[in-house]
Formats: C-alpha cells, sequence, structure tokens
C-alpha cells in the first residue's frame, strides 16, 4: 500500500507544480487592451463594462477578467468582454478608482473613458440612432450614436473618426483601448 502512495504522490507533485507556475493573463492577452493614464492619485484603478441596452437597462459590470502591468506614464491593462453582455446595447469599459472597495463602479467614484463605442449585437444588421439616458455620468446626455450597420456580436465604434464601412467595425480583439483623464 505504501508503494502505490508513493507512486501517486510522484504523479500528483509536476502536476501541483505546474499548477502553481501558471501566470495571470498579460494585458495584451485580453479581448480588449489599451493604456490608461492620468490616473497616477488612484489607490484602486479597476475596469468595468458599463452602458446602456435596448431598451434602456443600465449595466454595470465590473466582476470582468482583467489585468494590468506598469507602463510610462500609466498602466497598461487588458479586460474580457462578456460572450453575452445583459442585452443587446452599448457599452464603453470605463476605469474607475475603486474608492469604497466594492469592484463594481459608484457613482460618485472618479472614473476615466474614451470616445470608442462598444455596441453588442445579437444579430448584425442595420441598427437604429441611439440616444444614451442623461443620468449615465459618463454619458452626459450629450452622447448620441447614428445609425448604422454592425456585424453580429461585439462591434467598436471610434466618435473621433467618419462613420463607414471600418467604422464601426467587429471587435474580436481590440488593441489601443486608450483611457486616459
Amino acid at each position: 500500500m505504501k508503494r502505490s502512495l508513493s507512486g501517486l504522490a510522484l504523479v500528483a507533485l509536476p502536476l501541483a507544480l505546474a499548477a502553481c507556475a501558471r501566470t495571470a493573463t498579460p494585458p495584451e492577452g485580453h479581448d480588449l487592451s489599451g493604456t490608461l493614464a492620468g490616473t497616477s492619485a488612484w489607490s484602486a484603478p479597476r475596469f468595468a463594462l458599463v452602458g446602456t441596452g435596448i431598451p434602456n437597462i443600465f449595466t454595470n459590470r465590473g466582476n470582468l477578467s482583467q489585468s494590468t502591468a506598469p507602463a510610462t506614464g500609466g498602466l497598461n491593462f487588458g479586460v474580457d468582454l462578456p460572450v453575452l453582455p445583459d442585452v443587446a446595447g452599448v457599452y464603453q469599459v470605463v476605469a474607475y478608482n475603486d474608492t469604497d472597495g466594492s469592484g463594481t463602479y459608484t457613482i460618485g467614484e472618479p472614473f476615466a473613458r474614451n470616445r470608442q463605442w462598444l455596441i453588442f449585437s445579437p444579430a448584425g444588421g442595420d441598427i437604429p440612432a441611439v440616444s444614451l439616458p442623461e443620468q449615465l455620468p459618463w454619458a452626459g446626455g450629450e452622447e448620441a450614436l447614428p445609425a448604422m450597420k454592425v456585424s453580429r456580436g461585439w462591434n467598436l465604434y471610434d466618435r473621433s473618426q467618419p462613420l463607414g464601412t471600418a467604422n464601426p467595425r467587429p471587435a474580436a480583439k481590440v488593441t489601443g483601448y486608450d483611457i486616459s483623464r
């Protein structure tokens, strides 16, 4: 009996060591990655998928797989997008200082965002113009998306670029989703 337990231990030890040797996913290994700048005073930067679904269902998901790494002038970050968000809609990944330690963006916490919108559609095709509710602190009521054609799944729309065949674009892997305060 002692011999079989010893043999089992010899088999189990390398497996246990291999499990301990696994490293966290680097930022660029996530679905969406970029650089966070201008938040050096933040004690606990986190990332959340926030937005509004159709018809006006508010989403605030801070439990996404995410990682950071120090970078010149800020942090490199990576976030995994959910396969299916709560509903079809318009979202952004925002950085926030998790001052209350909740792991979810709480209204009043400092946040940073960019001008790139993530649009989730369960089916490709034309979507109508979308106005975001004024009560969303990162939207400010002035944000509105024009009518556009999207692909099934996640799409990336960059408001700083003209609407066209490459904007919005399918967003299976997004790099350069830079955020600054």
